[in-house]
């Protein structure tokens, strides 16, 4: 599709942006004495009808109303839907997980599920119990048979998560490689490259069986699985050292831990989410094409998460500067 398709729904994404946080604003909430003065700080913020005298207690299932309605608006205004189910696919595949688990065990676990924006709550349980769906892509249809088939063999609850996860990032690859834009390309493959590397390190550290890394890991990144696989018996040092020399290297060699020469995976999370805001710095500029919308959409997720981080440190007395550490980069 050519990119003045996006001709209409960019200036409705600029319009959105405005609503963001601004730095300036983070400063502020930072700054506030208790979680009452941040309420007042998010008055006049989209937050603002969300005030009630349990928002901090309930910010989990605001956000997720929030996001929700902002899919679902999105998805009625994009040219490819494609572009948004970059971002809400990581919803379905939550979704799938969950519904599959209260199929497989006869519990309900409907209060967990979180909306897509696309997919509904009876269309993911349809889909899980009969095997058949008009609605989920035939991808994610082949993701539901081969959960439920393998359980069949192995009855191990930990298999669902771990074949999900690895279907979610071919999912990602395969709406990237369909929309063809060289941005979203570029963005997913870092995004499944740096999911590998938390993935193997967290493996790495944890003893696992290189059968078991084989299983996690997504062939779908620009890293071969097969040089992950290297590293399945051989020091979490020497994984490190492998990875500060791939493209990422740049970005991760402030994780390593001087004393152990490995790196951080605590601290990693943040460093992923900013070198992937970083990769849309060009769509400030850009007035065609879908990367001012999933640059907005980056944005919203990366606001998300340093709200709920200011609301959760007001409530447990954590220090302004242990907070900004961990804080995600913004575009602002």
């Amino acid at each position: 599709m050519k990119e003045t398709a996006y001709n209409q729904i960019n200036p409705l994404i600029r319009l959105k942006e405005t609503e963001l946080l601004t730095n300036s604003q983070y400063e502020q909430l930072l700054q506030a004495r208790d979680a009452a003065e941040v309420k007042e700080l998010l008055k006049n913020t989209v937050y603002g009808t969300y005030l009630t005298g349990d928002f901090i207690e309930n910010f989990e299932y605001i956000y997720a109303e929030e996001k929700g309605k902002l899919f679902e608006w999105l998805y009625e205004l994009a040219p490819e839907p494609e572009v948004i189910e970059i971002y809400t696919s990581r919803l379905t595949f939550h979704n799938l997980k969950v519904m599959t688990k209260a199929e497989l065990t006869g519990t309900n676990l409907d209060h967990l599920f979180i909306n897509d924006g696309r997919y509904s709550l009876e269309a993911i349980k349809s889909a899980v119990h009969t095997r058949v769906s008009t609605e989920l892509p035939q991808s994610i249809m082949q993701a539901i048979v081969e959960v439920l088939d393998y359980f069949r063999e192995s009855s191990l609850l930990q298999a669902v998560d771990i074949i999900y996860d690895r279907n979610f990032l071919t999912f990602q690859r395969q709406l990237a490689e369909k929309l063809g834009y060289p941005e979203i390309i570029a963005e997913v493959q870092a995004f499944i490259d740096l999911t590998n590397i938390a993935t193997m390190g967290r493996g790495i550290k944890q003893g696992q069986q290189p059968h078991f890394l084989s299983t996690v890991l997504s062939s779908s990144g620009t890293i071969p699985k097969a040089a992950f696989l290297v590293y399945a018996e051989e020091s979490f040092q020497a994984f490190t050292e492998f990875v500060l020399n791939t493209t990422y290297g740049h970005a991760l060699k402030g994780l390593v831990v001087p004393e152990t020469q490995e790196l951080d995976l605590i601290a990693f999370e943040k460093v992923k989410d900013d070198y992937l805001t970083g990769l849309y710095g060009k769509a400030k500029i850009a007035a065609f094409g879908p990367l001012p919308l999933l640059a907005f959409l980056n944005a919203k997720e990366v606001e998300w998460k340093n709200l709920r981080l200011i609301l959760i440190s007001k409530r447990s007395r954590f220090s302004v500067e242990l907070v900004k550490e961990r804080m995600r980069m913004t575009n602002a």
